[in-house]
């Protein structure tokens, strides 16, 4: 769709003076206005010149209606005639002595698609006796096309941690002797499960850019039996890791925190919603109640045996656990350069800042600078600066998926509004693009004014 009318500046065509052309839109068709300037024309007795208007896109022509100016001669052939004018039809014929300075010119066409970005130029011929063609010649007035949203991206600097803490978590399911509680690492599957502590350990402990700050050990026992007597397990057995994981590494006593909880029901709750069990209803019902543990257990053995068996031997070996921690800090990195090298192989040690940083030394929408955008939120999946980032990285690049997706978890800050209001706009949504970038500028963000503008323009020829 052809938009806004622009005034360029005046052309001259042998005589004939252009100017104020403009196209805009009109419902279903699309109008054409100009100033003919024929203060320098002359146009001989026997002469006649034709000025007509062409909308071109190279392969679609549209010639709209003529102005014809006839010298005396030619002007009393074209009275004989019936006045069918040079073009037969949608001709505006004046004798050249007696026409205005200055002819409004306009015409109306039906609007096609192809005419947004076409050309517009101006054609004159001259023709002598019966209509010889003596010369013709062409001006381009200018390319025109409806106005297009030109956003501002609203990347947001994220705040510099000066304290960059991070943890690692996970879970062991070391076994021990029925009613034990010390550790014996080359049990059944201990081996495995011991070593997963250590390599969560030992994956910063190692690092000269980590310093460990504190280990937690929690652990926890599965509902049958004793709830006194499963408190006593998961108390003694978490105070046997914790001694065992001590050892190892000669870290002080207080270093490691442990804590403890007797039964896993949240656990085997958590299990029995992802099963496909028989009762799995009923057996929710009975772990939900406000019975004691002890109760809950009998229950579900005494009402549903089946299941319980079932339950017993596949998922309370599972509630058997250990979950630990390791909370530590990362230094933080000042020098491009040495970001730069730690984002090759470990761009998990960044901050969402160095990352930041990292990406303003290469050409916004470069392959690099989406891929460091891409890898920010990944590693900061929840964070709503990152997202917010993100989504203009895939804007930038016309990836509206992504963008709608980031967008979900970007906040409601004014540079999240006024990105919503710029993905909208891209879309075509032009009412919902307004309202947010409205939103926007009410929270104090400064690029809405322009895009408000913009919107409002297009808008204008829709």
């Amino acid at each position: 769709m052809l938009g806004l009318a622009v005034t360029m500046s005046a052309q001259t065509i042998d005589g004939v003076k252009v100017d104020n052309y403009k196209i805009s839109r009109s419902g279903d068709d699309l109008v054409v206005t100009t100033q003919l300037d024929l203060a320098e024309l002359s146009v001989p007795n026997n002469r006649a010149v034709l000025i007509t208007p062409i909308l071109t896109d190279g392969n679609h022509v549209q010639t709209l209606s003529s102005v014809g100016l006839y010298g005396r001669r030619r002007y009393i052939v074209y009275d004989r005639n019936n006045a069918l004018g040079l073009t037969g039809e949608g001709e505006t014929v004046y004798k050249a002595s007696e026409a205005p300075q200055v002819i409004n010119y306009k015409d109306v066409i039906p609007f096609e698609s192809w005419m947004d970005g076409a050309d517009l130029i101006l054609k004159r011929r001259d023709y002598g006796c019966c209509q010889n063609l003596l010369a013709e010649q062409n001006q381009p007035l200018g390319s025109f096309g409806i106005p297009t949203f030109t956003p501002a991206f609203a990347y947001a600097q994220p705040e510099v941690e000066t304290r960059k803490a991070r943890s690692l978590e996970g879970s062991a399911f070391v076994d021990f002797v029925v009613d034990k509680t010390d550790i014996r690492p080359s049990y059944r599957n201990n081996t495995v499960e011991l070593g997963k502590i250590r390599a969560t350990i030992d994956s910063v402990r190692n690092d000269s850019d980590i310093k460990i700050t504190s280990l937690s050990i929690k652990g926890f026992a599965s509902p049958e039996g004793r709830y006194s007597h499963n408190a006593d397990l998961a108390k003694g057995r978490t105070a046997a890791l914790k001694e065992y994981v001590r050892n190892l590494y000669s870290f002080s006593d207080d270093f490691i925190k442990t804590s403890y909880e007797p039964e896993d029901w949240e656990g085997l709750r958590k299990a029995v919603v992802d099963m496909n069990i028989e009762n799995k209803d009923g057996i929710l019902e009975i772990i939900d109640s406000n019975l004691e543990p002890d109760a809950k257990d009998a229950k579900i053995k005494s009402k549903y045996p089946t299941q319980y068996s079932y339950l017993l031997k596949n998922v309370y070996p599972a509630l058997r656990h250990s979950d630990y921690k390791v909370e530590y800090e990362i230094r933080g990195f000042q020098d491009v350069k040495e970001i730069a090298e730690i984002y090759k192989t470990q761009p998990q040690k960044l901050s969402l800042n160095e990352l930041y940083m990292l990406a303003g030394q290469y050409d916004p929408g470069s392959e690099e600078y989406n891929d460091i955008f891409e890898t920010a939120v990944k590693l900061y999946s929840g964070d709503e600066t990152a997202n917010l980032n993100a989504a203009n990285a895939a804007l930038q690049r016309g990836d509206y998926v992504y963008a709608e997706k980031y967008l979900k978890k970007a906040g409601n800050s004014a540079a999240a509004e006024y990105t919503r209001g710029t993905y909208q706009a891209l879309k075509g949504n032009y009412d919902d693009a307004l309202t947010y970038f409205k939103s926007a500028q009410s929270k104090g963000e400064s690029r809405a004014a322009d895009a408000i503008s913009q919107i409002e323009n297009i808008k204008k020829f829709l």
